[in-house]
């Protein structure tokens, strides 16, 4: 399976609706029904993120399975571990004989309790010692890594730091990873509005409910709040982190250009040229070592690579087999 296998229909074949559709209420339902039928038995379980950060996660097993390795997969910003591309993902890598371990990101989810701190696409080392520890309880081998998006970018950070971190990750397997978040930034301002609006509602729902719940530690007002994409993200990186400035904080967290060609961990990556988050140029710009395959398809819009009317996707279809492929 490869992304020259992946041919929609004419009629699915726009960049919006891919996109749009990819996280449709259809597609939830599907995730959960598909999650339920699969048989497995679901637990809830709090992670060693390091430092006395708590991280939230859930593991599936279908029980009386042998399984033949465990899987590892992160979602996208202001995503989930119950977002339909991480369920619909966790049915395939079940039925092909997996453990999976769903991870959610600091703040995301129904976790922003458990931190005091803000979330921010920097916090790897915490996705790392989490990584760690989940590879301590659930010893099944190979430990495979599969990501969207954002939890792609963190994805490939973690398989880049996997060697000195004692890791043994047999490979990662990513679709629509962010690379550069400067020019996705650009991208996202310049892009079909509705996508922006999107993140930010999340985004502002996501910094009301840590305020709320931590007062004294956050006093912006609804007034910094309501500030756009770009003049938020500043004002939050230059009050909250230790970056200093936006271009700095963006710095930290891309995989762009040389930064990959480190890797020593097999990955495979699935992008869609015509997405409208993720600017295609950025890969072609990109160093992969020769352990790196990178499939670019015509079509998919972001994280979408839905197949037909029915909305059964391609793409997780593809990181189960790829994964697969590895164990």
């Amino acid at each position: 399976m490869t992304a020259a296998d992946y041919r929609p229909p004419r009629w699915l074949r726009n960049t919006h609706l891919q996109t749009m559709l990819g996280s449709s209420g259809m597609r939830q339902w599907m995730g959960e029904h598909q999650l339920a039928a699969s048989g497995a038995v679901t637990t809830a379980h709090l992670i060693d993120g390091g430092n006395g950060v708590r991280l939230q996660g859930l593991h599936s097993a279908v029980p009386g399975v042998d399984a033949r390795g465990l899987a590892l997969l992160l979602h996208g910003w202001e995503g989930s571990v119950d977002s339909s591309y991480m369920r619909l993902t966790t049915a395939r890598l079940l039925a092909l004989g997996f453990e999976v371990f769903r991870l959610n990101f600091r703040d995301h989810g129904d976790t922003h309790h458990l931190n005091e701190g803000l979330f921010h696409s920097n916090r790897i080392d915490e996705v790392v010692h989490a990584t760690q520890d989940i590879a301590r309880r659930f010893p099944l081998r190979p430990l495979t890594v599969g990501g969207y998006s954002l939890g792609g970018n963190f994805a490939l950070r973690l398989a880049l730091r996997a060697p000195l971190a004692g890791l043994s990750i047999a490979h990662v397997a990513v679709i629509c990873p962010l690379l550069d978040p400067s020019r996705t930034m650009d991208a996202m301002e310049q892009g079909f509005s509705p996508y922006m609006r999107h993140f930010e509602n999340k985004w502002r729902r996501s910094l009301e409910r840590k305020r709320a719940l931590f007062p004294q530690q956050y006093d912006f007002d609804d007034h910094v709040l309501g500030l756009r994409m770009r003049p938020l993200t500043q004002w939050l990186v230059e009050r909250n982190t230790d970056y200093g400035s936006l271009e700095s904080y963006f710095d930290g967290y891309s995989i762009a250009g040389d930064r990959l060609a480190g890797l020593q961990v097999p990955a495979s990556i699935l992008m869609a040229a015509d997405d409208p988050v993720i600017p295609i140029d950025d890969f072609n710009a990109t160093r992969l070592p020769a352990d790196a395959r990178l499939e670019i398809s015509p079509w998919g819009g972001h994280c979408g690579f839905l197949e037909n009317g029915h909305l059964e996707g391609f793409g997780e279809r593809w990181i189960a087999q790829r994964l697969a492929d590895a164990s």
